[in-house]
């Protein structure tokens, strides 16, 4: 869903001070609100309005360094067009057209997208970049939601900033940082977290994804991977790219 701007500003708010509290150095935003995103945009994933709150998102001061749990950080607007629709090649099964979403944060080998239209406009998605994984699932039900689960892992410490690596680590001091979260918090959600699902908490994943609409016959059908490389393909062609 589309938050009220007041709450999502709220809740970024409490987030970068938490991070910040916690050791990420995070300069102050820019006072000029971000410009709008490039015609590219539109035309890439097929719509015709960008929401405020992703617009607003963008420019609130996004510095180079990791900010983000698991070292990860925002993605700039789209200029490649086969860079971008790439990054959906996991995006099967969605209870959404595939390409009515943007690629919003990266962490090394998962992405989470910003879905830009119909009644799900507003909800974070998150894929990994592996193969057989069939992991296409919900992060949170909106921007702010996120960051709040995020906030109150800072507080809970089971999110904390790594000595070594120089960024929020989700319980870093464990093999299973998903299983520990479980057992540390159980107020927390940990499908919001940018981890990997052990193959221990299958149902767990299995049962996310109903709960989120995902298509689950077509989870385990071997050419839907390959339907959606296909579809990529021909998006690209359409775009002269």
């Amino acid at each position: 869903m589309l938050d009220d701007m007041p709450a999502l500003r709220d809740a970024f708010e409490a987030y970068r001070g938490a991070a910040i509290a916690a050791g990420v150095a995070w300069p102050d935003p820019p006072d000029a609100d971000g410009g709008p995103p490039p015609p590219l945009v539109y035309r890439l994933f097929d719509v015709d309005h960008v929401a405020e709150q992703l617009i607003w998102l963008r420019s609130q001061g996004w510095d180079p360094s990791p900010v983000l749990p698991e070292g990860g950080g925002i993605l700039p607007w789209p200029t490649d067009a086969q860079e971008s629709l790439d990054s959906l090649s996991f995006s099967f099964a969605t209870p959404f057209p595939w390409r009515h979403q943007l690629p919003l944060f990266h962490f090394g080998d998962m992405v989470y997208t910003f879905v830009l239209a119909g009644d799900r406009e507003g909800e974070i998605w998150r894929y990994e970049f592996r193969p057989d994984t069939w992991d296409s699932m919900r992060a949170a039900t909106s921007l702010a939601a996120l960051f709040t689960q995020w906030t109150k892992a800072i507080g809970a410490g089971v999110v904390r900033y790594g000595r070594y690596v120089h960024w929020l680590q989700v319980a870093g001091d464990v093999q299973d940082p998903f299983d520990a979260l479980l057992v540390r918090s159980p107020d927390l959600d940990p499908f919001a977290f940018p981890i990997s699902v052990p193959y221990a908490h299958e149902p767990l994943l299995r049962e996310r994804q109903c709960e989120c609409g995902v298509d689950m016959d077509s989870i385990y059908r071997p050419e839907c991977h390959k339907e959606l490389l296909d579809a990529i393909d021909a998006t690209l062609a359409s775009l002269g790219r």
